[in-house]
């Protein structure tokens, strides 16, 4: 979807400055909030896309002025309600109100299973309809849900580099409507044809995209 996470490109936003020495987290309560995330993510209440989509609808006030895991706190209080896992006055109050629905637990054991992401490989309908050298234009897309195609890659030029075989395809599994497993191919761009004739000629910016974003050139 369009929104202030799809940030590739923009300006005003200043130089990505890494933090010497970074903890793994900077407060205990990060911990926690990764935990209870993949926990919930072991019950199956919802998939990686849904997860990655609930973070990208975040107010745009709210999304540039919370950290990481802030973010990851808000998506998943956020998929508990929308669920109904949990109410808005259980959440008020810190604790259950009345009894729980039914999960699957994460239990002490399965923890190194639940850290392991799985396949998302799927058996192909149809043969694959480009090959590594074939020249491609993204699909000028805005879809008002999920997508895996950056804003600043539609409407371009580039060449496919490998074909990475067929998956789940995320624009469909994150609204509930199904793995519609889609070829997915490594799509190399010029840095000029996505930033201008002002970008360093020698740079050149690779994705990932999913058949149904290109089309034949």
């Amino acid at each position: 979807m369009n929104g202030i996470h799809d940030m590739g490109g923009m300006h005003g936003f200043g130089p990505v400055e890494p933090e010497a020495n970074e903890p793994v987290f900077h407060s205990d309560w990060e911990g926690r909030v990764l935990a209870l995330n993949r926990a919930m993510g072991y019950s199956r209440a919802w998939n990686i896309d849904m997860s990655r989509a609930a973070i990208e609808v975040l107010p745009p006030e709210v999304y540039l002025t919370r950290s990481y895991y802030e973010k990851w706190l808000l998506r998943l209080e956020q998929l508990l309600i929308d669920r109904a896992l949990v109410d808005s006055d259980e959440m008020a109050a810190g604790h259950a109100l009345r009894p729980g629905k039914p999960l699957r637990k994460l239990a002490a054991a399965d923890v190194g299973a639940a850290l392991t992401r799985g396949s998302y490989g799927r058996e192909p309908s149809a043969p694959a309809r480009f090959k590594a050298g074939d020249r491609v234009r993204t699909r000028n897309i805005n879809p008002v849900t999920h997508t895996r195609l950056p804003r600043y890659a539609r409407g371009r030029v580039g060449t496919i580099e490998c074909v990475r075989g067929c998956h789940v395809f995320p624009d469909s599994v994150a609204i509930g409507k199904g793995e519609n497993p889609q070829w997915l191919y490594t799509l190399r761009f010029e840095g000029r044809e996505l930033w201008g004739d002002n970008c360093d000629p020698n740079l050149k910016v690779s994705i990932e995209a999913f058949e149904p974003y290109l089309e034949a050139i």
